[in-house]
């Protein structure tokens, strides 16, 4: 009976499983029938709407699908233009000290990079051929001295004769002055800093031989600082003295205004350029040879209409952008001004209270439906 019974079972579970193989490969041929009978119908909508849209492209405009978009207004305020170009840090106190007597270097204490003060000690000039004519001026002068107040007492008591004083006059004066200028050659054995500033190079050695006017050490000063740059010669005329500048000094992280105080009158026929000069108020971490940017202002305008870049199109007509009316992205032609860095000016077209597409301005076109991103 066990027996029969189980295989009932397995009977009816064949019967069921069969029948549930045929009900799938029955809805499988149905989907199958639909997807035909979509895929022929989405080819006869596609054909049909073309030849429609052809006719009336009002038609076309409703059936496009919405693009998606961000919008933006443009700025309206104060628009400046500025000229940017590189310009070094230069020390009008950048002098070459020379020696001005002759002998050997006996001592160097100028090291390069050292900050000194106006009248420290950098190196001295062996003296003692000078401190031996010294000496011997001394002497002779002792005697000279003697022998005009000897001369003079008897001029005054009427003793002698007036050239004989005068003789003994001119040659102490004489020594005397000989011995002045000794004593000048001796303080010039001493090299000294002429103001506060700083050694840039030593160009002598212990116990080199030098000469008057043999260069010894380069000194830049610490003040009277200016930058110098080459401007282009399009800018002729545009940048003139007293203009307002920027100066960056990107290492340091800081920047000031100040004014040019000089430009120069004559192009490099070399890289078509002159020069301009920009004062440089005291800064401390600011030194000689330093690369900073100058931003000169050359244009300004108040209440202008200004929009970024990249929102600027344009086609054989002009330059446009796309302004949102209506659910729609209308394009927009306008005359552009100047351009500082990011930002452009807009003449005509725009007067700041428009809406502008800003993400997706390249999948709009003109007339298209668009959807604000909220």
């Amino acid at each position: 009976m066990k027996r029969y019974t189980t295989l009932l079972l397995i009977g009816l579970m064949v019967v069921s499983f069969a029948c549930q193989n045929d009900e799938l490969a029955e809805k499988k041929n149905q989907l199958d029938k639909y997807q035909k009978e979509y895929s022929e119908l989405r080819v006869k909508i596609e054909e049909l709407s073309k030849e429609i849209a052809i006719q009336d492209p009002e038609f076309a405009r409703e059936q496009r699908k919405a693009v998606l978009i961000t919008t933006t207004k443009p700025d309206v305020g104060n628009f400046a233009h500025y000229v940017e170009v590189t310009g070094s840090v230069l020390s009008k106190k950048n002098v070459n000290i020379s020696a001005e007597v002759t002998g050997r270097i006996q001592e160097v204490k100028a090291v390069e990079g050292m900050r000194v003060k106006r009248g420290q000690e950098l190196a001295i000039v062996d003296a003692e051929s000078i401190q031996r004519n010294m000496d011997e001026i001394k002497s002779q002068l002792d005697l000279a001295n003697t022998v005009f107040e000897k001369q003079q007492r008897l001029w005054e008591q009427e003793i002698g004769t007036e050239i004989q004083y005068l003789e003994a006059k001119n040659r102490k004066e004489n020594l005397e002055k000989n011995l002045a200028s000794m004593e000048t050659q001796l303080d010039r054995t001493v090299i000294r800093a002429p103001f506060d500033g700083t050694v840039e190079e030593v160009m002598i050695r212990l116990g080199e031989l030098v000469q008057p006017g043999s260069p010894m050490v380069n000194f830049v000063g610490e003040s009277d600082l200016y930058v110098e740059a080459d401007v282009s010669e399009r800018y002729v005329g545009v940048v003139s003295q007293g203009d307002s500048v920027e100066v960056v000094f990107p290492s340091l992280n800081e920047r000031f205004k100040t004014k040019v105080t000089a430009v120069g009158a004559v192009i490099n026929p070399n890289n078509r350029t002159f020069k301009v000069e920009v004062f440089l108020p005291r800064v401390d971490k600011v030194k000689p040879n330093m690369i900073s940017t100058l931003r000169i202002k050359d244009y300004e305008q108040e209440d202008a209409v200004m929009v970024s870049n990249n929102l600027i199109l344009q086609d054989n007509q002009g330059d446009y952008v796309f302004v949102v009316e209506n659910e729609n992205s209308v394009k927009r032609y306008v005359k552009r001004g100047m351009t500082q860095r990011d930002n452009t000016e807009i003449l005509e077209g725009l007067d700041g209270t428009e809406v502008l597409v800003d993400r997706g301005f390249r999948e709009v076109g003109n007339n298209f439906r668009v959807k604000i991103a909220e």
